[in-house]
């Protein structure tokens, strides 16, 4: 009995400890400039020095779930009017961009790595996509333009399916050449368009029971919406489709909806996707060790070089041809093409499917994140304003408003921005005519947070924290968001 506890003290101990260092690294991170994948993956490859692990079935599990949870959490960030916009570049980046890169790396890995022509494809495939755990935290925390923020976060959170689709199909040719290619075409377009139909018909199902339902604990809404995300990823795989693309697709459809308990929904998966995130990393980080990654040193090296100065160059332009892009800005895209947790995940297919070089691919896979990662993310910032791409600093205000709600009531508090040639700006709170029981409870004007009075005049750009009845919803958001046409 002691024995067993012992165990499990430690094994809670360890948890604790890596969930400390990871989120002190991140500040480490953000100070010199590199995405926090770098540190958490470092500190897993110095506990592979203690700790003995090598379980990739349970790597591949975890970190799918952690992917999903990703996905969740940055779909719903997504502001989708922006993500409209480049929705053709992001796409043709998610697919195009995904095989291009993928045959180019593919011909060089297969001369570099002296494998066979199918296997150094299935090296591209695995790292021809994105990161979206990469491309979400240091994008997000970066000005650069807005178009092109929204294109790298749209392709990211798009490309996933098929970098899993072609890694999968050459697994499968690997091990059994007669395969049949057209009925691997058509399972492309069957997993790409029922994952995208099956996310969004979720997406709907997530806002309209998340609005309805009466639960008696405001807690209790973060983990319906995660419920939801997980649902959504399960039900898709089991028709064969694309989990990943219907839970991006999912999360950007509740994102943008109208929610109930937004904030709580929104503050418990932002925290609960860096738990992941750390916790992924560094179990990453624990599948390899450092002694392995020397004996393909220059292999890596040269093929890092490869991917990030030709190979994702030329899947760039070739796949936003006529897209609107300037040339500074389609080196910039090249270059924010980040590697994180999913090659690393897909690295561990072939080697669950026993494919004859599969420790080797992964040993290149991971020098080529972990190089990406210092490279690429380390530049992002310096790029952008050399390209003149950079807004300067990126301002975030230090206040932030916790909103708590009682049980099962029947107001709500909405965060309504006050926008450009909206009828309310410039009149004074006692000129605006209300719905009953409605209160404005606090206004935030850049940094300040305001006390709101009668005379208290409204400014474009103001965000009102407004206690108002559910029923009356729709009637308050008008109200603040009608424009200076319609009250005419």
């Amino acid at each position: 009995m002691n024995t067993l506890l012992d165990g499990t003290s430690n094994l809670f101990l360890l948890i604790a400890i890596l969930l400390v260092i990871g989120v002190i690294t991140t500040k480490f991170s953000s100070r010199l400039g590199l995405p926090s994948l770098v540190f958490y993956i470092i500190v897993g490859m110095i506990l592979s020095h203690f700790i003995y692990y090598d379980n990739t079935h349970l790597t591949q599990l975890f970190g799918i779930l952690a992917l999903v949870v990703i996905l969740f959490e940055g779909g719903m960030q997504s502001n989708w009017r922006q993500t409209r916009k480049v929705i053709k570049p992001s796409l043709s980046l998610a697919t195009l961009g995904v095989l291009v890169t993928t045959v180019v790396i593919g011909i060089c890995a297969k001369y570099i790595l002296q494998v066979s022509w199918l296997e150094g494809f299935l090296f591209g495939a695995i790292v021809g996509s994105t990161d979206a755990a990469a491309v979400f935290a240091v994008i997000g925390t970066k000005n650069v333009k807005r178009k092109l923020a929204s294109t790298l976060e749209a392709e990211s959170g798009t490309n996933d399916p098929m970098a899993v689709f072609l890694t999968i199909s050459f697994i499968a040719l690997i091990q059994n050449p007669a395969t049949n290619l057209v009925g691997i075409t058509l399972s492309f377009f069957w997993q790409m368009g029922i994952g995208l139909l099956l996310g969004m018909a979720m997406g709907k199902l997530t806002v309209w029971s998340i609005n309805k339902i009466n639960l008696d604990s405001s807690g209790l809404y973060p983990i319906l919406a995660l419920g939801f995300a997980i649902l959504t990823y399960s039900l898709t795989s089991l028709l064969n489709a694309s989990g990943f693309l219907a839970v991006y697709a999912m999360a950007v459809l509740v994102g943008n909806s109208e929610l109930t308990f937004r904030h709580s929904i929104f503050r418990f998966n932002e925290g609960f996707a860096w738990m992941m995130q750390i916790l992924m990393f560094i179990l990453l980080g624990l599948l390899v060790f450092p002694n392995q990654l020397l004996n393909i040193f220059w292999q890596g090296v040269l093929l890092s070089l490869i991917l990030m100065l030709i190979a994702r160059p030329i899947g760039v332009f070739l796949s936003t041809i006529k897209m609107g892009f300037n040339l500074n800005e389609k080196i910039f895209i090249s270059s924010a093409g980040l590697k994180g947790a999913v090659p690393i995940v897909l690295a561990t297919y072939p080697m669950i499917a026993g494919i004859e070089n599969s420790q080797l691919l992964f040993n290149v896979v991971f020098f080529v994140v972990l190089t990406s990662a210092l490279i690429q993310g380390a530049s992002i910032t310096p790029l952008a304003n050399l390209l003149r791409l950079s807004n300067g600093e990126k301002i975030q205000s230090p206040h932030s408003l916790e909103l708590v709600s009682m049980g099962k009531s029947a107001s709500e508090i909405l965060e309504i921005q006050v926008k450009e040639n909206a009828a309310v700006i410039g009149k004074s709170l006692f000129e605006i005519k209300l719905p009953k029981h409605t209160l404005i409870t606090a206004i935030i004007r850049n940094e300040s947070v305001l006390t709101p009075g009668g005379k208290t005049q409204l400014k474009q750009g103001d965000i009102l924290y407004v206690l108002a009845p559910k029923s009356k919803r729709k009637q308050v958001q008008h109200v603040f968001l009608g424009n200076i046409e319609e009250s005419n």
